[in-house]
């Protein structure tokens, strides 16, 4: 198996416990996308992948993160870039004080094959035709979607096999959203990535997956090819809005109350 969780615990200030037992398979040339309300477990999910929790005090404490049939659970973040994973964090989290093409040669700093980073170059131009023109400007003034595919092109430039994306559609118009979720597909077919996606527009994300994971309170209560969660009635109900009962009352504490009782039996 390409990524695996196993039974993966995470705790932050060794007191607050975020995922429980969390179980995920992707498989290599998959697009996976994990659902699930605010607060389920999603980000720590990617970020205990790429090896970011120590930044915010989280640890790893059980179970196994296996990539490649490398085990990688607290691993240092360099070396997982060099391993071939590369996370887009949520947040438009670019480099505001530098350039776009600054921006996007910082994604390839640990790389010294300079031809290969011209052609790479090129290439995130070829899928984001919007940047060459901007590419001498500060990237703290583009817009949401500008940044967006800097960020993105940034991470292509690290030459990832698994590429991780955090919500790359919040904040976008619905066209944006077309327009993104269209490339990201486009870039997984011709560049043979591997994607895992958080994404809270779930009826894009599971649209373009392979595959997909709900989640809730820390752990995955539901998963099923894209078929399988398209074809779920809760999948449709809580995340697709395709309930049909516009007419009754809509209380978060009610829905979540079933979607519980339903996930778990």
């Amino acid at each position: 198996m390409f990524l695996t969780l196993a039974n993966v615990d995470v705790v932050y200030n060794g007191v607050i416990q975020v995922l429980r037992s969390t179980n995920i398979e992707v498989r290599e040339g998959q697009m996976v996308v994990l659902l699930g309300a605010n607060g389920a477990g999603k980000t720590t999910t990617l970020k205990a992948i790429s090896s970011l929790l120590h930044a915010e005090l989280g640890e790893v404490t059980a179970g196994r993160i296996t990539y490649k049939g490398k085990d990688i659970a607290n691993a240092d973040p360099s070396d997982t870039v060099r391993d071939g994973i590369v996370q887009v964090l949520e947040g438009r989290r670019v480099l505001g004080h530098l350039t776009v093409l600054q921006n996007l040669m910082v994604g390839a700093h640990l790389r010294s094959d300079r031809a290969a980073v011209k052609t790479d170059l090129e290439r995130v131009y070829d899928y984001f035709p919007a940047l060459p023109p901007l590419l001498n400007r500060t990237a703290g003034y583009l817009s949401g979607g500008e940044m967006q595919m800097v960020l993105i092109g940034r991470a292509l430039m690290a030459r990832p096999e698994l590429l991780i994306l955090d919500e790359p559609s919040m904040g976008l118009a619905p066209i944006l959203v077309q327009q993104l979720f269209e490339t990201i597909g486009r870039i997984k077919r011709e560049e043979g990535l591997t994607v895992l996606l958080v994404e809270q527009n779930a009826r894009a994300a599971i649209a373009q997956c392979d595959y997909g994971y709900i989640m809730e309170g820390g752990r995955i209560v539901l998963h099923g090819d894209r078929e399988q969660l398209q074809g779920n009635q809760d999948v449709q109900e809580f995340y697709l809005g395709m309930s049909g009962a516009a007419d009754r009352p809509s209380y978060r504490d009610v829905k979540h109350y079933r979607r519980r009782k339903r996930w778990l039996g």
